[in-house]
């Protein structure tokens, strides 16, 4: 009832190939920012070590030292990796984006 008489599928506008190309950048960087956030929860645990020692020794146990955490800035490794991410995801569907663009706006040449 609505087919075409070309023959062809009817041809996205512009718009809506901006706003289907939005819509799957939203939905990627939902995903990865998901996985981003479940990643460290999921891989921190507790070990428990068991004493070395016989359970009928009396070995004196030593507290451990106390552990200082000292921090002098930057980013941490997962962040660049993420960031680089995004930033190639970005430039290669604006390259695609644009060379489409810029194919539909060529003139068929007929030779012959």
């Amino acid at each position: 009832m609505f087919t075409s008489t070309t023959g062809r599928a009817p041809r996205l506008s512009a718009g809506a190939w901006l706003r289907r190309i939005t819509a799957v950048l939203a939905a990627v960087t939902g995903c990865v920012l998901a996985w981003a956030a479940v990643v460290p929860a999921a891989s921190a645990a507790t070990l428990v070590i068991p004493n070395p020692g016989r359970a009928g020794d009396a070995i004196p146990t030593v507290a451990p030292a106390p552990v200082r955490v000292i921090t002098a800035g930057g980013m941490p490794g997962w962040q660049i990796t993420l960031i680089a991410a995004a930033a190639a995801l970005a430039a290669a569907t604006a390259a695609v984006f644009l060379d489409r663009a810029r194919a539909s706006r060529r003139t068929a040449s007929i030779t012959g």
